[in-house]
């Protein structure tokens, strides 16, 4: 089998895996913790940034993993869901960061793995098999 082929065969299943799990995870957020926003939105200025800057995670956690899912401007949604999981690390896990769970993986598994796939999707592309392409 021609190795672009599978490559770009890779990448959607990255692209549209990785985009679904972050899309869930951010309407679940959105739809069932209406808390979470006023939250996000007083540890940011917390950390001295404007509070208006919570609505970001709208972005970050919504349209940004659509982006990805259908391959257009992939590695844009993929550079926001990045950054998301840079202030989601910061902001809700900075106490997890050195911490194993009780079965001796890393406590913020799921989130490095969205944040490492959001690298690799920035990195690579969203393949052939996508509305922009390459």
């Amino acid at each position: 089998m021609n190795s672009e082929i599978l490559d770009d065969a890779g990448k959607l299943i990255l692209r549209v895996g990785f985009g679904v799990l972050f899309l869930m995870h951010g309407i679940n957020k959105v739809m069932n913790y209406p808390g979470s926003l006023e939250w996000i939105s007083t540890r940011l200025v917390e950390i001295g940034l404007p509070a208006e800057v919570a609505y970001g995670v709208f972005i970050g956690e919504v349209l940004a993993p659509i982006l990805i899912i259908i391959g257009w401007h992939a590695r844009i949604g993929a550079l926001l869901t990045a950054i998301t999981m840079a202030f989601a690390f910061h902001l809700a896990h900075s106490h997890e960061f050195l911490e194993l769970t009780q079965h001796g993986g890393w406590q913020l598994e799921l989130q490095g793995m969205f944040l490492l796939a959001s690298i690799a999707i920035a990195l690579s592309g969203p393949g052939r098999i996508s509305l922009n392409g390459r």
